[in-house]
């Protein structure tokens, strides 16, 4: 079996941005949690985040911003796609 790379998928509304990070394994959950730490120290909104199951034994960790007028959240997510190295983003 094949570790599936960690990959991310955004979604966002007038004041509403959403994120949520796949991933396989607690190695790339580790990244996944110190690139969130990083790139959540700058922010200035109030964020809500929880993770789920999702398909093939994967997981997500989804983080949910809202009241985002200037839209940091994308900002956000730029920042830790450069850190996952995600070259990508669903929408």
């Amino acid at each position: 079996m094949t570790v599936q790379c960690i990959d991310a998928e955004y979604k966002g509304e007038e004041r509403y941005t959403k994120i949520s990070v796949a991933y396989s394994n607690n190695e790339q959950l580790a990244q996944i949690n110190a690139a969130l730490e990083t790139v959540l120290k700058e922010c200035t909104l109030d964020y809500n985040s929880y993770s789920s199951n999702i398909a093939d034994g994967r997981k997500v960790i989804v983080t949910e911003f809202h009241d985002d007028n200037d839209r940091e959240g994308g900002v956000i997510l730029e920042k830790l796609m450069k850190i996952l190295d995600i070259k990508k983003c669903q929408n």
